[in-house]
């Protein structure tokens, strides 16, 4: 057996701490080897599930060790394509959280690294590695629900009681549509294989963050309509409608923290098929993905191209936008 991809993260992020860092534990073929951070009290949390771990005092240090092959980014979001390319001119494998870019065209400084150092850059899109989008895609290119003439969507939490959380301040790249916005949009062009031909939004903003979004789009076999939202009680669902059924995943983008994962397929004569993912942890797969790309030469599911598509699409948004 090959060694495992030995993993370092750079920042005590909340969310690394409770997904992504337990993910890279648990995944099979990684090792979560160490922890960029200068708060030994932030640094407590992680060491509690993984003891062994190397603690480095600064993003450099840890950066600068040659024992380390990939690092996960979970740093705000303006700070993301700064420290991906850091991490790849120091000759160390990629995953960056989402949004990875502020706008599109960054992600190409990004592709032409990847490409000139030959390491793994990506996107920390993890849904795409789940079964049950796996599994809509198939239904949808099996022609399960017919033609498909229409997407729609929601995702919405609160955080407005959490003045400052970076979602909600302008300068660290915050607000709902690049936070929320990646899932519904990425979800439908990764389900279709698709891409916008025209793009309407409306946006309602506070302090200069968008706190909600509602998206209107027209792709070459379908029309899609979807809102994100961070000031709205928590909801999420993605439906794929078609001539002949609809397809509705009803947890679709926090598995086993919204609800279970779950695909159902409305067929003629009110028939409905359920089909269940009750265990599947998206993000330890796709740590495990990422490990067979590093260390087998396996095809990586999402590619910097594919979300730099998703990217072009918000930016799109942005551009065209009417404020509410």
């Amino acid at each position: 057996m090959q060694n495992p991809v030995q993993w370092g993260v750079l920042g005590a992020a909340n969310f690394a701490r409770r997904f992504m860092a337990p993910a890279i534990h648990a995944a099979e073929g990684a090792r979560l080897a160490g922890l960029a951070t200068s708060s030994p009290a932030k640094a407590e949390p992680f060491q509690a599930f993984c003891p062994d771990l190397t603690v480095y005092d600064s993003y450099d240090a840890l950066l600068a060790d040659p024992q380390i092959d990939a690092v996960y980014v979970p740093l705000p979001n303006h700070l993301h394509v700064e420290w991906s390319l850091k991490a790849l001119d120091a000759g160390k494998h990629v995953l960056c959280e989402k949004p990875m870019t502020m706008q599109a065209s960054e992600f190409d400084a990004l592709i032409a690294k990847r490409d000139k150092t030959g390491l793994l850059a990506a996107e920390a899109y993890m849904i795409a590695h789940h079964p049950q989008w796996q599994f809509a895609k198939k239904l949808i290119a099996d022609g399960a629900i017919g033609k498909l003439i229409h997407v729609t969507g929601v995702f919405t939490y609160d955080n407005r009681a959490d003045t400052g959380n970076i979602r909600n301040r302008p300068e660290t790249g915050g607000g709902g549509l690049r936070d929320i916005g990646v899932y519904t949009i990425g979800s439908a062009r990764f389900v279709t294989g698709e891409e916008p031909v025209e793009v309407r939004s409306t946006i309602r903003w506070e302090n200069d963050v968008d706190v909600f979004t509602e998206t209107n789009a027209r792709f070459p076999g379908f029309t899609y309509s979807t809102y994100v939202s961070t000031r709205m009680h928590p909801h999420q669902a993605m439906e794929f409608h078609g001539e002949g059924g609809v397809i509705r995943l009803t947890a679709p983008f926090n598995a086993r923290v919204f609800d279970v994962a779950q695909v159902e397929l409305h067929r003629p004569g009110l028939e409905v098929q359920i089909t269940r993912f009750p265990g599947d942890d998206q993000y330890i797969l796709q740590v495990e993905a990422f490990g067979r790309s590093v260390r087998e030469g396996a095809t990586y599911p999402c590619p910097l191209e594919f979300s730099r598509g998703t990217q072009a699409m918000i930016d799109q948004a942005f551009e065209v936008a009417v404020s509410l």
